[in-house]
């Protein structure tokens, strides 16, 4: 029998009325703007003004993170005597955007039209998921060694791993790590270790991706050598992409970086749809505003999408309409991770190398394939591994799950970790068996950091690591009957007595029906982009019912589909809601179809076949007899 998962509503306490006020009259912005500002910790006219309009020249100096000199002066010396460089990421959206990222960058600053000697000096490395594991492997360093290369510049891991780098300082090659993830006690010995997690490392905001790590270094290079700044921009598209899919904080630099990002998808759809040529983009000037680090009108080439994303974009989003972060999440990020879960994580980085449109069109095609058969196994394995807890007598009442089935597919174990998760709510670890040991990936509930109980765990564990929401980890199969005790006890020790997690539903305002209009949902686009840290605003509305008869399932996942009225508040008025995995609740609303009840939810624009309407995107439904 199937779990409804319970939800708990958390009305915004009201901000300050003055505070409020002020905004409103200063920026000539609606009272319910000024609201939502202030609740995201926005009370001031300038720092409204910033948020509003991010810019590029506000990134924090790269120069403030630990090491960043050292990496500078190791990379100039590598590309002034010719070195061969691999580029080494880990084989998620996160590391295969970086090595994609700092390759195209390199790549660039070669001078002179030989491009096979620019393909040849800088060689991108993605770690085989079942032969090597995640992050730097002795094998990747015995490569470098044999093909002659001096220097490996590790990105999105490389922070933990100590007798890795070691052992390349043996055999005379260097390492230089940007990564993002929590150091161990003691870092490796590379010459720059480049990761704002660093306790001794004064870089002010911590939460870059890996990605946006590799883009410091790049941009520290770029101001210490006074490059050109239209192709370090170029790469935005990249930044943006691991920033979507690494679930990081939408907040200072994330969010300058992912504006700018997602304004170069947009820019290349609008100029797709208005005219069939490529080439008709936007210049320069709408990427930027004015400050020290816009580029100059000159460089308006760089505008735009590089070949592979946009070929990735027309299999992905085929309708017309601004991208957003969610677009990237669901439309590109399981593409691109597709690559690395089924196969060879490198025909992700080709396609996001490719030159041609034609190469990028085919690279993409192969992994868009690639997806389609994740998904096939990633349906598969979920099925098998919720059935598990459903045969399972205290699975549906434990506090967190643990699954281990030796035969399941290690690419899909993250995903299916999360499926286990929105199913039940509660810490999961999915685990298979490879090389002898039991691995898999764990999945978090909201504030609940699951890295800290594979602390508690760690004589268990072969090897661990990630943070608070999501981690890998490595045990021997003898000790997983053991690990799973422990765990639950680990959990249950930091949860409330008895209770059992429940997912938070943060609202910000309570609304009637007549003040959701177009225009307000455009007010509401000046908050974007939405995610972690700057969510999407979610609003209530009381004392609705179903339209008679607009009640019905949509697809095969349990989705609901919706008319909506407000009587009393709105006589008359309708609108189309859309609720995604709350297929459950399709029995009551056909048993009662006149009770009234609550709904929750964010206020988007449907754009279907040219006609435009607003809908409610479900997140719950609350009867008024509280059931």
């Amino acid at each position: 029998m199937a779990v409804i998962p319970l939800k708990r509503w958390i009305f915004a306490p009201l901000p300050n009325s003055t505070t409020v006020a002020g905004l409103e009259q200063a920026l000539g912005i609606s009272p319910l703007l000024a609201r939502l500002l202030v609740q995201r910790g926005i009370e001031t006219p300038a720092a409204a003004e910033a948020f509003f309009t991010p810019d590029l020249a506000n990134l924090v100096s790269p120069w403030l993170m630990c090491d960043m000199d050292l990496a500078v002066a190791r990379l100039r010396r590598a590309l002034d005597s010719g070195e061969r460089i691999l580029v080494l990421g880990d084989y998620d959206v996160d590391g295969i955007t970086s090595v994609a990222l700092v390759v195209s960058f390199l790549r660039d600053l070669i001078e002179g039209p030989d491009l096979d000697e620019a393909a040849s000096r800088f060689q991108p490395y993605i770690p085989d998921r079942h032969r090597e594991g995640y992050g730097i492997s002795v094998q990747a360093v015995d490569f470098a060694k044999a093909s002659g290369i001096s220097l490996i510049i590790a990105l999105d891991c490389g922070v933990k791993a100590v007798e890795q780098v070691a052992y390349a300082n043996t055999l005379g090659v260097d390492f230089v790590i940007c990564d993002h993830h929590l150091p161990g006690e003691v870092l490796p010995p590379a010459v720059a270790v480049l990761d704002p997690k660093r306790l001794d490392c004064s870089y002010p905001y911590p939460d870059l991706s890996g990605c946006g790590v590799g883009f410091k270094l790049l941009q520290a290079y770029t101001e210490k050598y006074n490059l050109p700044l239209a192709p370090l921009y170029a790469q935005l598209d990249l930044v943006t992409v691991s920033i979507a899919a690494d679930v990081v904080p939408i907040t200072g630099e994330n969010r300058i970086l992912a504006h700018h990002g997602l304004r170069r998808f947009n820019v290349t759809q609008a100029a797709a749809f208005a005219a069939p040529q490529p080439s008709a983009l936007a210049s320069a000037d709408t990427l930027d505003g004015p400050g020290p680090l816009a580029p100059p009108p000159t460089e308006a080439a760089h505008d735009g999408l590089r070949p592979g994303l946009a070929a990735l974009h027309e299999l992905a989003t085929p309708r017309q309409g601004p991208l957003s972060l969610s677009s990237l999440v669901f439309g590109f990020a399981p593409r691109i991770n597709a690559a690395g879960r089924m196969g060879d994580a490198h025909r992700a980085v080709n396609m996001l190398l490719a030159a041609t449109q034609q190469e990028a069109r085919y690279t993409a095609e192969v992994v868009d394939h690639m997806n389609q058969e994740r998904r096939l196994s990633d349906a598969r394995t979920t099925q098998e591994a919720l059935a598990l807890i459903v045969a399972d007598p205290d699975g549906a009442t434990s506090p967190a799950t643990v699954l281990y089935q030796a035969h399941w597919p290690q690419g899909v174990l993250g995903i299916v970790a999360s499926r286990c998760l929105d199913q039940y709510y509660r810490p999961t670890v999915i685990l298979t068996e490879r090389d002898g040991l039991a691995t898999g990936s764990a999945r978090s509930v909201s504030g609940f950091d699951v890295h800290e109980v594979l602390e508690a765990c760690a004589p268990l564990l072969r090897q661990f690591g990630g943070h608070k929401a999501a981690a890998g980890l490595a045990l021997p199969i003898e000790n997983v009957p053991a690990f799973r005790e422990q765990f639950m006890r680990e959990v249950a020790a930091r949860l409330p007595a008895g209770q059992l997690p429940v997912r938070p539903v943060e609202i910000d305002a309570e609304l009637d029906f007549t003040q959701l209009t177009e225009e307000f949902l455009n007010q509401l686009g000046r908050l974007e982009p939405f995610g972690p840290g700057n969510p999407a605003p979610i609003f209530a509305t009381h004392h609705v019912r179903a339209v008679p008869g607009s009640v019905r399932p949509v697809g095969q996942a349990g989705h609901l589909k919706i008319r909506l009225m407000q009587p009393g508040q709105s006589p008359g008025l309708v609108l189309e809601a859309i609720g995604f995995g709350l297929g459950h609740y399709l029995p009551r609303l056909l048993e009662s179809p006149e009770a009234s009840f609550s709904v929750c939810y964010a206020l988007e624009m449907n754009e279907f076949r040219g006609h435009r309407t607003l809908q409610l995107r479900l997140n719950d439904l609350r009867w008024e007899d509280g059931k």
